[in-house]
């Protein structure tokens, strides 16, 4: 008799990014009723997102923990938390602390913000230095319109050209700077503490596909997990803002899941022969 298949320890979190432009609240909800392992929280202009005793009430009313904070990076984000970067760092260190999140997601400074981009390596060293929580930095892409690129991260989109102690994939981010995902993967070696998983085609646009819908190797990343032991977590992060009805969200998100689930449990089934 066949023995039975074993999904490994890597848990599948929910981003309350992948439910927008439902709120975040409705994001623990939902990885609830899927069954996803947790949630990582996008602090972003929903005001949920920001109150660490709002976010705790949620998780513990729905029994979703909280696996990890995604600082408020993005251009709409800029007022949020702050407007000092480092600021917006040091509280979402804080808020992962207080609710039990291991990684806090980064990205790398804007171009323009000069200043921070200098010190920005060394300075999540040091913060990485003061805590247990995974200061993880996020691979990004140049911008592009028509045939014009616009380099607008540094100290660069490619994270593995600097030394952080823990880097997360993207790869939708991948497929929209045109890279080798696996390539990617490798410089990055047992650094790699985080997941974004979700597809694309190599449009100009950050797409986030279900995964299995672009061309980037999901399958492959999963089955790579699995079969070295990856100890961080797997998070979901897909565009459902195109679903017709919360019916249609909630079977992309299902499917998201069950794709990552799946892989992760075929390579450890491969692995035994």
């Amino acid at each position: 008799m066949a023995e039975p298949l074993r999904i490994p320890d890597a848990k599948v979190a929910l981003s309350t990014a992948s439910v927008y432009p439902e709120s975040t609240a409705t994001a623990f909800e939902i990885a609830a009723r899927l069954g996803y392992d947790g949630v990582e929280v996008m602090v972003w202009t929903d005001p949920v997102s920001q109150d660490i005793e709002a976010l705790r009430r949620l998780s513990d009313y729905h029994q979703v923990p909280v696996l990890a904070i995604h600082a408020p990076c993005l251009l709409i984000t800029q007022r949020v938390w702050s407007t000092d970067p480092w600021v917006k760092l040091q509280r979402a260190r804080a808020a992962a602390e207080k609710l039990g999140a291991s990684t806090v997601v980064v990205h790398p400074p804007f171009r323009w913000q000069r200043q921070y981009a200098r010190a920005f390596v060394d300075g999540v060293w040091r913060m990485a230095n003061e805590t247990d929580v995974r200061f993880a930095v996020e691979n990004m892409y140049p911008w592009r319109y028509r045939d014009r690129e616009m380099l607008a991260y540094a100290p660069d989109w490619d994270v593995t050209k600097d030394d952080y102690r823990h880097f997360t994939i993207d790869l939708s981010h991948t497929a929209t700077a045109r890279t080798d995902a696996l390539g990617m993967i490798d410089r990055m070696g047992d650094r790699l503490g985080h997941v974004h998983l979700a597809d694309g085609r190599g449009s100009a646009k950050d797409e986030h596909l279900v995964p299995g819908r672009g061309t980037q190797p999901c399958a492959e990343l999963l089955e790579r997990l699995a079969l070295t032991g990856f100890d961080g977590h797997v998070v979901i992060e897909v565009n459902t803002r195109r679903a017709m009805s919360g019916a249609e969200r909630e079977a992309d998100l299902a499917e998201a899941l069950a794709f990552t689930r799946l892989h992760l449990a075929a390579a450890t089934r491969a692995a035994r022969g």
